[in-house]
């Protein structure tokens, strides 16, 4: 049974040197449904804390020995989730701010009746229980996101890895780049999630899916009356964020009109928010992300250099898919293993085809576009084994025309070599290694090919595999 299962008994922890108002609230307590233990003093309570779950502690503060007070601030040292009622003596409002002030979900003042109890309990029990969901699906969201779960062995993700655990340690400002779908978002949590921040919000925010004029508004909040339709004070992602990690996507997209107020933010850790004057502090740590080049938007005139040094104290640079084509068998593991769990089917076996077809295919979107084929090839599947035909149409034959072909350059220029040796390696690859077919799909004579595969030092590679698939066969 789980600590939420809405069946189990309520556990109550009454704590007053007064054994008469011990007595009484016992009785009362378990009359609407809980069990009640009971400590004359605090040190025999903190006893009964360690070697039973409490759901709610009711002490009285003033006790000999150790104070109601000093109870309550180690039990808050013990667990946030425990809600802690406190008994204050009539008139005693400066004892009652202060135990509220050291974390108290609730007093009551002396005397107290039944029914002032009961509600106060049940309210307290209903925030534990609240609390105690958060705490397990935030422990839910830092387990999957954890650095452990990014998955690739690829030497550049290795080199992405190392620096990203070791960026975790401090709250430095970080630039992530890279194309769209490599998971820019997901090293962004990783990041949050392996840091002393962990406990706080991550808040993200897509900066090319806010309308220009609210962009503003959206990041540093309102005041009512700012603008038309202001109709109350909002708060902005910056203090939404606080004490958490604010993660910017898509910072390209930002207006100049704002960026300056960004930059700002970054310097001074304080905002103004619409219609005020007055800045507030802010403690938030900024992750951003682009799949945009920030130094040609700089020099023309569409990005501020200043935020740009701001932002990328340090930049990390995640690779795309197709230069790190080694992660795919095991990215397409572990995608399998979680469509499979997400849809309820057993395991499924992938025929070596489909991985051939994979590593001949382009990959423009990545590791998103990857994870969503094999989640569209496992519903649709008939049986436990994914062949080549469950692999889509366009991934399966790739177009032959090459005007048909997209390819992005780079605007700091591109070896010819490596576009070409790329190409006749998934053309071999697509083949099987078989150098006759993989000649004619390129148009070019088989002794054009073995020339050029020797040229880039593709022979070797392909008389390994070749040979690999040879013992797998007599195996």
């Amino acid at each position: 049974m789980s600590d939420l299962d809405p069946i189990k008994t309520p556990v109550l922890l009454v704590v007053d040197d007064d054994e008469s108002v011990r007595r009484v609230l016992e009785f009362q307590l378990a009359e609407c449904g809980h069990r009640v233990l009971t400590a004359a003093e605090a040190t025999s309570a903190l006893d009964l804390l360690i070697v039973e779950k409490v759901d709610c502690v009711i002490t009285d503060l003033r006790m000999p020995g150790l104070s109601g007070l000093e109870l309550l601030r180690r039990v808050r040292a013990i667990s946030d989730e425990v809600p802690v009622i406190v008994i204050t003596a009539y008139g005693d409002v400066e004892t009652a701010v202060e135990a509220m002030r050291a974390g108290a979900f609730d007093f009551i003042t002396k005397p107290f009746n039944r029914e002032q109890i009961r509600l106060t309990v049940e309210k307290a029990l209903a925030y534990g229980r609240m609390a105690a969901e958060l705490d397990r699906l935030r422990r839910l969201v830092h387990e999957r996101f954890k650095l452990e779960n990014v998955v690739g062995d690829a030497p550049r993700m290795r080199r992405v890895f190392d620096l990203v655990e070791r960026v975790a340690r401090s709250d430095v400002t970080v630039l992530l780049t890279g194309e769209s779908g490599t998971g820019k978002e997901l090293i962004a949590r990783g990041i949050h999630f392996a840091s002393a921040r962990r406990r706080g919000p991550f808040i993200a925010v897509n900066c090319a899916a806010i309308p220009e004029t609210l962009v503003e508004s959206e990041l540093f909040g309102h005041r009512r009356g700012a603008f038309t339709g202001a109709t109350r004070d909002v708060k902005g992602k910056f203090e939404e964020a606080s004490g958490g990690t604010l993660f910017l996507d898509e910072v390209s997209a930002m207006p100049l009109s704002v960026q300056g107020k960004l930059l700002r933010a970054l310097q001074e850790h304080e905002i103004v928010r619409l219609g005020e004057s007055a800045p507030r502090k802010i403690d938030v740590r900024i992750i951003a992300a682009t799949n945009r080049d920030l130094s040609t938007m700089i020099a023309d005139g569409a990005f501020r250099e200043d935020l740009y040094y701001r932002l990328a104290v340090v930049p990390i640079e995640l690779p795309p898919l197709r230069e790190r084509r080694e992660d795919i068998p095991v990215l397409v593991e572990h995608f399998l293993r979680r469509a499979c769990e997400r849809h309820g089917r057993p395991s499924l076996r992938v025929e070596k085809e489909v991985f051939v077809a994979f590593n001949a295919y382009a990959w423009p979107g990545n590791v998103r576009e990857l994870e969503n084929t094999v989640e569209r090839m496992v519903v649709l599947a008939r049986g436990d084994v994914l062949s080549l035909e469950d692999v889509p149409e366009q991934i399966r034959r790739p177009l032959h025309n090459a005007s048909n072909v997209l390819v992005q350059l780079p605007p700091d220029g591109i070896s010819l070599e490596a576009v070409e040796r790329e190409i006749i390696r998934q053309a071999l690859l697509m083949h099987g290694g078989n150098q006759t077919r993989a000649a004619r799909y390129l148009g070019i004579t088989r002794s054009a090919l073995i020339y050029r595969m020797q040229k880039y030092g593709l022979a070797e590679e392909s008389a390994e595999s070749e040979a690999a698939q040879t013992g797998e066969r007599l195996r």
